[in-house]
């Protein structure tokens, strides 16, 4: 009993934001300041390729096993939550669907606190100059993930302005990631200053 009430207070930090723009870099130093697990979509996602290559991958399977990939992550979401632990939830979350899922859960874990940190790249320039090194590269380049400007252009298309949305009362930082001289740390710092204020 004196453990459950020196604990304290669960929070769930959504990261929000396109491929290349900055997300899961600070997803994982946000998470180790934290000391909480950090559940990532692509570890997921990047499962299923046994599955898909097996089978006649269309836009349909493609679509169907995304979905699955969040179903997988709500369901660790709710394991974290349940054990008494924060977590970070590395995920584009591009949809109103996805976010609300999150609302759902905090709510469900009484004393759960819900925040937005979403990486919004100012400078095109710089953001197409990453998302273009990381799929030449093939770090982090997963194969379903954008390798060059034009896959990023035609997934923002296909989103169709859907990944615009009014978060309501749930806390949001939005960070512009692409400022060449400002560190992950102290993108890091900003965020960890949110959540002290956020808990307050």
């Amino acid at each position: 009993m004196d453990q459950e009430q020196a604990r304290p207070p669960r929070v769930i930090v959504a990261m929000k934001g396109h491929p290349g723009s900055g997300k899961t870099t600070l997803a994982r130093f946000i998470a180790a300041s934290l000391g909480c697990p950090l559940i990532d979509k692509d570890d997921v996602r990047d499962s299923t390729f046994t599955i898909e290559s097996q089978l006649d991958s269309t836009t349909t399977i493609q679509k169907l096993l995304n979905h699955l990939s969040y179903q997988v992550i709500w369901r660790m979401v709710e394991t974290q939550l349940s054990l008494g632990l924060s977590v970070v939830i590395d995920s584009p979350l591009s949809h109103r669907a996805y976010f609300d899922r999150l609302v759902d859960l905090a709510k469900a874990f009484d004393g759960t606190q819900l925040v937005v940190v979403e990486c919004k790249p100012k400078d095109e320039v710089e953001w197409r100059r990453r998302l273009e090194n990381r799929g030449k590269d093939g770090c982090d380049g997963s194969w379903h993930k954008p390798a060059t400007w034009r896959d990023m252009e035609r997934l923002l298309e296909g989103y169709k302005g859907c990944t615009d949305y009014d978060v309501g009362e749930v806390p949001k930082l939005v960070l512009d990631t692409t400022e060449i001289d400002v560190k992950v740390t102290e993108h890091a710092e900003v965020v960890l200053r949110f959540l002290d204020a956020c808990a307050h």
